[in-house]
């Protein structure tokens, strides 16, 4: 009899497969997609485009890891911040006005508040005007988050722990550490099934039947549900008998919403004479452009210098634009960058040679971008990592507790812990 069936083939869901194989359990992996690896899409073209995640946002040890065990290379990304405002553009700077009176009054914080609560009491005054709309733009752009739920808490301890010069790529895109799981799943006789996307878990103590929607049954001692955290909020998967207390969990946590536009140019026309003569600046050196365009985050592969710019729309705005067609979308990237860079759009277009356009949030597998702090997460995430009468159990980027949340470190991080939970059980009975 199959050990575990494991609903979803992203980061979390292959981590404990891996992890649970290499112990010499039975495992099966269901997974709804035509390919595995869920938030985490390499297109593999020259040059190779991430469509999901894209960073190593720091020394993270799970992630790097299981690099070293794979043999896979990576290397530091980043440069330069520079920020596209009013006409001019302003490099290095803190995008934030009145940061460390921000901070101060955040450590000095007891009882958690939403960021928008904090915010009014603290900062309300007209003069800190351009505080509140600084924070609320890094909160949709970098946690892809509302402000109005996002816990203030959790986004102090966020920013208390960001490491900025330990940025990493992975080299080969991250389907590199993606394939690695595959194999070694399968090579330790696991079993991984696509296009099965699940319509019911029928479950009791030590048993469990999965259903999927083309009808086929799956038969297992448990079953650990990878699945994102937008998708289990839909309740797209029903539980018999049904689980109200995790269901309502679940909808206590935040998730958010992300729309990215990668677009390869013929030429690297942000690094040429007429751009530096716009920012007086060398703009070899650029790797983030923060601005208030309506596609306004961008960044290069710096410090690689190839033919792609990388457009980034977060939180409520991109929530906004969920059903917005892909070819409005496009127009509305394509103009962003003539505003900052003061080309034309018809020049851009011309210049255009190739675009992904991956809105992740009308995505049916997706739903949204990667989970954020709300003031009841923590209690939320306690109740669904305790797992149910040792046969159901959860794991996903939305359970880790940390510094990484949102990352794939996150997401590796609870499919380790929770598989090895699984472990610990059966080692006692």
């Amino acid at each position: 009899m199959i050990d575990v069936i494991v609903i979803g083939a992203g980061a979390a869901g292959l981590m404990a497969a891996y992890t649970l194989a290499q112990q010499g359990k039975k495992i099966i992996v269901l997974e709804a997609r035509d390919r595995c690896g869920g938030r985490i899409h390499t297109v593999n073209q020259d040059p190779h485009f991430e469509l999901g995640a894209e960073f190593i946002h720091g020394n993270l040890p799970v992630t790097l890891n299981l690099l070293q065990t794979a043999g896979i290379k990576y290397h530091h990304a980043g440069g330069e911040m520079w920020e596209y405002k009013n006409g001019s553009f302003k490099i290095g700077e803190n995008v934030i006005p009145d940061w460390d009176k921000l901070m101060e009054k955040l450590n000095a914080l007891q009882q958690d508040c939403t960021m928008t609560e904090f915010l009014q009491r603290e900062f309300g005054g007209d003069e800190y005007a351009a505080l509140r709309s600084s924070v609320n733009k890094y909160i949709a752009g970098y946690d892809t988050a509302d402000p109005n739920k996002a816990s203030a808490l959790a986004l102090k301890n966020e920013w208390q722990n960001e490491d900025e010069d330990a940025q990493y790529r992975i080299d080969g895109g991250y389907h590199e550490m993606i394939k690695f799981l595959m194999d070694a799943i399968i090579s330790a006789g696991g079993e991984i099934y696509l296009h099965a996307r699940i319509n019911v878990v029928q479950w009791q103590k030590d048993n469990v039947a999965v259903v999927a929607v083309d009808g086929m049954t799956y038969y297992a001692k448990c079953v650990l549900i990878a699945l994102p955290l937008g998708v289990l909020q839909k309740s797209t998967v029903k539980f018999e008998p049904p689980v109200p207390q995790q269901e309502t969990a679940l909808q206590g946590m935040g998730y958010g919403a992300i729309i990215k536009v990668l677009l390869q140019f013929k030429e690297i026309f942000w690094e040429d004479e007429q751009t530096r003569k716009l920012t007086g600046k060398d703009p070899k050196q650029m790797a983030f452009i923060l601005s208030d365009e309506k596609i306004p985050t961008w960044w290069t592969q710096a410090p690689v210098h190839n033919n792609v710019l990388t457009g980034w729309l977060g939180g409520p705005a991109a929530a906004a634009k969920k059903n917005v067609n892909k070819d409005d979308l496009l127009t509305d990237a394509i103009q962003s960058l003539a505003n900052i860079f003061k080309r034309s759009a018809d020049e851009l277009k011309n210049k255009l040679q190739l675009a992904h356009i991956v809105n992740w949030t009308a995505d049916p597998y997706t739903c949204g971008s990667y989970a954020y702090d709300t003031v009841k997460s923590e209690s939320s995430r306690q109740l669904l990592n305790k797992g149910i009468d040792e046969t159901l159990f959860f794991a996903g980027e939305y359970l880790y507790s940390g510094p990484a949340m949102g990352t794939v470190e996150a997401a590796l991080a609870s499919g380790q812990t929770t598989a090895n939970k699984i472990l610990s059980i059966w080692n006692v009975k």
